[in-house]
């Protein structure tokens, strides 16, 4: 017995360790204590510094954090939350050290997926590999897009619950399907977990069409119900997270915008959400959509480095000398497509997409039309603003998809349903279920079409492509003869990728073409596929993410060195601001491991706060920054060094004004502090300016004194002290749903003055205010999740028991 257990687990134990050797071979540095350095990680690291650090002084979560931006929700950030089961299972599942722990994660999810659409075990290790290796999936890791590689793993796990329930197996399809979303949701990618959401959709289109037709439209309603049923709960039991990122989003860049007028005072179109623009700035071309298949169609990433035997390397030489040229030759601009910067192409792999067309000719039914139904559906999403007019429709109409940008991420879904086609082609291919007649026609018919495809594409590039990319004006169009030696390298980028791409159709249409005629094995026949998928990928792969990449785990962890600058504010032990114009200050992370900072690194900052920035900070307005308690800047010198400048104007932590300027909305509330002088006049919205007392400015009270007594990141306290009612501007950023106001330790309302900042009634006499970030949305999503949890586990064993209860009557 214990035998035959043995032998049925052999599978999943050799899958599951040729998963974890694969993991550890692409990224051996872990092996030796080194940290993958990534861009966005080394940002993130900054900014979320003092969460990590209350974390640990305090045992407790912040929720709130002081050194970015001048205050915002911890949420989007680092938050952990109360009742997550879920995040034990996680840690669970990823045991490898990062990155390897996500590549092992998309592995097994995929081969799970596999084990669902009744794949054996050897074709789903080369589907696992397949996926995992595709290179968007890898070349993510260097930017540092963590959270969207999570999610991206966890999307085969939830396809494999929803297709055991399609398939009949209720209970065990319930299971996976709740567990998966509640990693998925877990993962906090809500982008990639959205365009999960149209991959779901999809499959259950084409589950309901072939329902009427089969008439069984009754069965499809009871797997609907049970799927939505699995989905809530896996939802649910991310209630805190995804309820605190809800409240967030409505308050951040992501959210509707009050604003109607532009920089220039000029009107504009209220948003619902992002622009436009913006959401496509990231968009592939249709012409782009090749180098799917052809790696460096369009010339790879952004820069690439050109050998010596290179047309760029030839021009230099001639023009300078070789340590020049080969210098020089090192970054060369080779991409040539219209998004403003790629780090690699998003390549499936031509062998993998070459199963993928055999699967066309060869599977059959409702899970070959919902893949490539999806797959379509996701390249046309992709070209964003070159297919305006499904662009904007979805835009418009469809809901949520206004809040995401670089809509070429969408391409996942094709990342995903390329290889599980592939891997249904081979396994038809490899059936006795079919004629050889029938299979031997279908491989011809593949072969020819995706290799006509590519010599189509070869074809399209040389005809309608310019391979002129959009900084060559800047960067060579100086020295004549410049740009042409790199168009000249770019067309022989298209041209060797192109032979490369054809050449591998050809050896793997002969590997399975002998396999037909029975002169290779089919075990060999797999080990070949995965050998040529392997080798197609890694090469790619290793281009953009390799050991050379990675780095002492201490520099990763430690990132940022303070500089002079950074050390003689940090002598200051009060409280402040500080502003780094050395670098952009919207987009640095380094000045929030140090200071609390008037910028910081995220793509969702709140909404108000960035068009401060942008209609006020960006145009040097002292008076805003001093309101914002800006009491350091740290600028460049002459020389190009840092150098920290004490600002005396800064208004402090707190004071009383002299004058309140009331306003109808929010473009007179930004253009209001245009002139507006903060230090004894604060701007209100009519709305709160009515709630307050009417005396409250009547007589000035010149002895009136206020200030801050302590402070930590998620309390505030304020000693007060006059003889009359006075108004205080609090250099606290204002967010409603989480800071409340104390007076003496009653609760009292405070209002939103500044476009960004705190104002409060303060009365007469002696008084203590204090101001805590309690956010209630913790507390009630804490009740949701436990609810999920219980849910999810009494109904998984209930049925679980019932049916083998019906099993053993029926036996």
């Amino acid at each position: 017995m214990l035998k035959l257990k043995l032998n049925k687990l052999f599978p999943y134990l050799v899958a599951i360790l040729v998963f974890i050797i694969a993991s550890l071979i692409y990224f051996h540095p872990v092996l030796k204590g080194q940290k993958l350095n990534q861009s966005d990680i080394t940002q993130f690291r900054g900014m979320v510094k003092d969460i990590n650090d209350y974390r640990a002084d305090n045992n407790e979560e912040p929720y709130w954090t002081d050194a970015s931006f001048s205050g915002m929700p911890a949420y989007p950030l680092s938050a952990y939350y109360p009742n997550d089961i879920v995040r034990s299972v996680d840690k669970l599942l990823r045991f490898l050290p990062r990155p390897a722990d996500y590549t092992f994660l998309y592995f097994l999810s995929f081969f799970v997926l596999m084990m669902a659409l009744k794949v054996k075990w050897r074709l789903a290790i080369l589907g696992a590999l397949s996926f995992g290796f595709s290179t968007y999936l890898i070349i993510i890791f260097g930017a540092g897009h963590n959270a969207k590689a999570h999610a991206i793993a966890y999307m085969p796990l939830v396809l494999a619950g929803v297709i055991w329930i399609f398939n009949r197996k209720f209970v065990l399809g319930f299971i996976v399907t709740g567990l998966a979303m509640a990693l998925e949701i877990y993962a906090n990618h809500i982008q990639m977990t959205y365009y999960l959401g149209f991959c779901l959709l999809i499959l259950g289109l084409v589950e309901l069409i072939n329902a009427i037709k089969e008439r069984k439209v009754q069965l499809f309603i009871k797997q609907a119900a049970v799927i939505i049923a699995a989905v809530v709960l896996g939802i649910g039991a991310n209630a805190p997270r995804l309820m605190a990122m809800k409240e967030y989003s409505e308050h951040s860049t992501r959210g509707k915008s009050e604003l109607t007028i532009n920089l220039d005072g000029s009107t504009k179109k209220a948003t619902e959400g992002l622009d436009k623009s913006y959401i496509t700035q990231y968009s592939y071309s249709k012409l782009e959509t090749f180098n799917l298949f052809i790696p460096r169609f369009m010339g790879g990433g952004t820069v690439e480095e050109l050998g010596e035997n290179s047309n760029f390397y030839e021009f230099i030489e001639e023009k300078t000398d070789k340590k020049t040229a080969k210098e020089y030759s090192k970054q060369v601009l080779t991409y040539w497509g219209d998004q403003p910067i790629v780090e690699a192409p998003a390549y499936i792999g031509v062998v993998v997409f070459f199963l993928f067309f055999l699967g066309l000719f060869l599977v059959k039914g409702r899970i070959k039309e919902w893949l490539v139904a999806a797959t379509i559906f996701s390249i046309i999403l992709s070209w964003g603003r070159n297919f305006e007019v499904i662009t904007n429709f979805f835009i418009d109409y469809v809901p949520l998809y206004n809040k995401f940008r670089a809509v070429s991420s969408i391409q996942v879904i094709a990342e995903l349903c390329v290889p599980i086609l592939g891997v249904l082609g081979l396994k038809e291919l490899f059936s006795s279920s079919l004629e050889l007649n029938e299979k031997q026609a279908a491989l011809k018919k593949a072969v020819i079409v995706f290799g006509g495809l590519i010599i189509v594409g070869f074809g399209f590039a040389h005809i309608f492509g310019t391979f002129e990319g959009l900084r060559d004006a800047q960067q060579y169009s100086e020295v004549p003869g410049f740009l042409d030696a790199v168009i000249a390298d770019r067309k022989a980028m298209l041209f060797s990728d192109t032979v490369k791409s054809l050449v591998m159709v050809l050896i793997s249409g002969a590997v399975l073409w002998f396999t037909l005629k029975k002169k290779i094995k089919i075990p060999l026949a797999i080990i070949a596929i995965t050998v040529l998928i392997l080798f197609d990928l890694l090469s790619v792969n290793l281009n953009y993410v390799n050991a050379d990449d990675f780095k002492s785990s201490r520099k990763i962890e430690k990132p940022f060195v303070a500089s002079s600058a950074d050390k003689a504010i940090l002598k200051d032990t009060s409280y402040f601001r500080v502003a780094n114009f050395s670098v952009d200050p919207m987009n640095d992370g380094s000045t929030s491991y140090f200071h609390n900072s008037i910028g910081g690194y995220h793509a969702a900052k709140l909404g108000r706060y960035q068009e401060l920035f942008d209609y006020q900070i960006a145009k040097n307005n002292m008076q805003v920054l001093n309101m914002l308690n800006t009491k350091y800047f740290i600028v460049p010198d002459n020389k190009g060094n840092v150098q920290a400048q004490q600002n005396i104007e800064a208004n402090g932590n707190v004071w009383f004004v002299e004058k309140l300027i009331s306003v109808n909305n929010a473009n007179e509330e930004i253009q209001a502090l245009d002139s507006l002088n903060t230090k004894n006049t604060a701007v209100i919205l009519k709305e709160n300016f009515s709630k307050l007392k009417e005396n409250l400015f009547v007589e000035k009270d010149s002895t009136a004194t206020i200030k801050l007594i302590s402070n930590d990141v998620t309390n505030l306290k304020y000693q007060s002290s006059s003889t009359k009612a006075q108004f205080a501007v609090f250099s606290e950023i204002y967010y409603e749903d989480g800071w409340n106001a104390y007076l003496d330790g009653k609760l009292v309302p405070y209002y939103n003055v500044n476009y960004v900042l705190r104002g409060m009634e303060i009365p007469a006499g002696n008084h203590e205010i204090t101001f805590k970030f309690e956010p209630k949305v913790i507390k009630e999503g804490k009740i949701f999740s436990l609810i999920s949890y219980a849910l999810l586990i009494v109904v998984s064993a209930g049925w679980f028991f019932y049916d083998e209860k019906k099993k053993r009557k029926g036996a």
